[in-house]
């Protein structure tokens, strides 16, 4: 049986970044909280260029679709994130999790200010999958 909840959460402050990837088994949060933390993750790493993180966190097959059309995989992506960040102030709001067994896609607004100091948003869909005991960003698609 396919089960599908949809919670809906504001962030606001992101917690410090993790230095693992979370695993997920009865010990260990809920999928949901495990979702939530990692999304908050891939907010804060986004901000910071934390191309650490994000090699923990995406999975080998990862792929992107960016703003500007271009679709990116895994390696392009964190050669993405190395570069200087020049937003500031990124926040994700209305974030949507949804869980459907060993997949989740997070829907979310953001809001960012721009070098020049402008304040633009945009929406993002990220796609995780649970694999063994972790869970995997496999799937990105940003608009600004």
């Amino acid at each position: 049986m396919l089960h599908l909840r949809l919670i809906r959460v504001r962030l606001a402050n992101m917690p410090k970044l993790t230095e693992t990837p979370m695993e997920t088994d009865t010990d260990t949060p809920s999928h949901h909280d495990t979702l939530l933390a990692l999304n908050r993750d891939y907010i804060a790493s986004v901000q910071q260029g934390n191309v650490q993180r994000f090699d923990q966190i995406l999975a080998d097959d990862f792929l992107c679709s960016n703003p500007d059309g271009s679709l990116v995989n895994k390696t392009q992506f964190l050669e993405q994130t190395a570069r200087p960040v020049t937003i500031s102030d990124l926040i994700a709001e209305d974030v949507q999790i949804r869980l459907l067994e060993d997949i989740a896609i997070i829907h979310a607004r953001t809001r960012y200010r721009t070098a020049t100091g402008e304040h633009r948003q945009g929406r993002y869909t990220d796609v995780w999958a649970r694999r063994g005991n972790q869970w995997l960003a496999v799937s990105a698609h940003v608009t600004r």
